[in-house]
């Protein structure tokens, strides 16, 4: 074993041990995280509109602040980004992480110098909890990757602007930028296929031990090194690759295709950043869900996804949740983003330590005929007759087709790019529509009583998905394609690629 990785071993375990000292305590985590939000802003401009200096209990903050999102919220935002300090949190943001909202256009999330190093610890916790369960550290020696956005930042009133992954390149630590890959070059090309490219030029005679990035947009860096190298599986390109990193969307849809290119198994562990924060990481490589970061700057709240849209929605601490109900997740942080809606849903699959499971988007439902359908449900009925049939999956979503041709009864149609197709793709929709009413008891009413039919498989030409994203601009970096929409926008977009 090498020195670093013999080091790596070490400070792990000194790092697990201070991780438990939160992890078994959350709830407590949650009141002293809750009690410093409200401390250091209530000074700023939010903390005076919403009566800071009066909040001593949760039930003092569930009275004073409330549930907000990005438009609510975007006239103290408009003031930061127009450089005025002491708005929603102390002094100016260290940054902005730009994104893309379906309703509010381009949005700025304020990062503070205090919320920065969560999101880093984080990332850096991921990796020496694997290393302290698994006692495995050889990846530490070779070369790591990370697909991400481009770190070109620009500036607003003298604050840094940029995706969210393209800011934390910026950061990442002295001792894991020798190992680190793309070059800098590199990562600034802005054309995803390009960039590809590139990557796969400078990587494919590296000792690459390490790789990162969202499944769809590491599937496809995989299929061109395969092309590149006359159809090498990459577990014989890379021979000494060990661990895949990836967050944004589940991994079940895409595990069997990228364990084919691979060649076999490997260790994953999932993340769940956000521009907002550092939410979640998997912890265990035995156990599932993802372990909720109760001391990390965040106080989290959570809403039963059903009362979401109530004018009055029950608000619940930590403390308060129960296991396998679906939830909207409410963030305040140490950023300045309070009683602020995620747009997330998570389950919660322990409460000892606490851990979830991301379930979803609150606004990608098909509900269409009252049915609520969410993505865990769908994902769980595609794959797990897909598993059954030996199909590969390489990208889905759903929509409704509320007014089908020929006034047959309306319908739930899937798009689905497979990697190895069913034999029998009518069959295979079948199985589908039974398992999803096994799982959503609206859908099975609305299929029994005759008001839809059962869904109907559309198989999708190869680069379906990617060749539909490169039409929309959202080639690549941190853009994923939904699972569900309650409209036919996406749908019509992929149409001309059905087989």
């Amino acid at each position: 074993m090498g020195l670093k990785s013999a080091l790596s071993k070490v400070f792990a375990s000194f790092v697990v041990k201070k991780i438990n000292k939160w992890k078994y305590n959350a709830v407590e985590a949650q009141h002293k995280t809750l009690r410093y939000l409200v401390k250091e802003a209530k000074h700023t401009v939010f903390g005076a509109d919403h009566q800071f200096e009066s909040i001593h209990t949760y039930e003092d903050f569930k009275a004073r602040v409330p549930i907000s999102d990005y438009e609510e919220i975007r006239p103290y935002i408009e003031r930061v980004v127009g450089g005025e300090a002491d708005i929603l949190w102390k002094a100016k943001p260290q940054y902005f992480a730009k994104t893309s909202g379906t309703t509010s256009g381009v949005k700025y999330i304020p990062i503070s110098k205090e919320s920065m190093p969560e999101h880093i610890k984080a990332a850096r916790n991921a990796l020496l909890t694997y290393i302290h369960e698994t006692g495995r550290a050889e990846f530490v020696k070779g070369k790591m990757i990370f697909l991400q956005g481009s770190p070109i930042l620009t500036k607003k009133n003298g604050i840094n602007v940029g995706r969210l992954s393209g800011i934390v390149a910026h950061l990442v630590p002295g001792y894991l930028q020798k190992n680190r890959m793309p070059s800098y070059k590199t990562n600034c090309i802005e054309d995803w296929e390009e960039k590809v490219e590139a990557i796969v030029e400078e990587t494919i005679h590296e000792d690459m031990t390490l790789i990162s990035g969202i499944p769809p947009w590491v599937q496809m860096y995989f299929d061109k090194l395969t092309e590149k190298s006359n159809g090498k599986k990459i577990k014989d390109i890379f021979r000494n690759f060990q661990l895949f990193v990836y967050g944004g969307v589940n991994y079940e849809p895409y595990r069997a295709k990228i364990e084919t290119s691979i060649g076999k198994k490997i260790d994953a562990i999932e993340t769940y950043p956000a521009s907002e924060g550092f939410i979640a990481y998997q912890d265990s490589q035995q156990e599932k869900g993802l372990l909720l970061l109760a001391d990390a700057g965040i106080f989290y709240e959570f809403i039963p996804s059903e009362e979401y849209y109530n004018d009055h929605p029950t608000r619940l601490s930590l403390g308060e949740v129960k296991l396998d109900q679906n939830y909207a997740l409410i963030l305040s942080t140490n950023a300045g983003l309070w009683g602020y809606s995620i747009g997330d849903t998570v389950k919660f699959v322990s409460l000892n330590p606490y851990k979830i499971v991301v379930t979803g988007r609150i606004k990608h439902f098909i509900s269409a005929f009252g049915e609520h359908v969410i993505g865990e449900e769908v994902e769980h009925a595609l794959l797990s007759i897909a598993n059954e049939e030996g199909v590969e999956i390489t990208e889905f979503t759903v929509a409704p087709q509320v007014n089908p041709p020929l006034g047959e009864l309306p319908y739930h149609e899937w798009f689905v790019e497979f990697g190895k197709e069913p034999k029998d793709l009518n069959a295979f929709g079948k199985k589908v529509d039974e398992v999803l009413q096994q799982k959503n008891i609206y859908y099975f009413d609305l299929i029994e009583g005759n008001i839809l039919q059962q869904l109907k498989v559309r198989s999708l030409q190869k680069d379906s998905f990617v060749n539909y994203m490169k039409t929309q601009g959202k080639l690549g970096g941190q853009n994923k394609v939904p699972r569900l929409s309650n409209d036919r926008k996406i749908a019509e977009g992929l149409e001309k690629y059905i087989v």
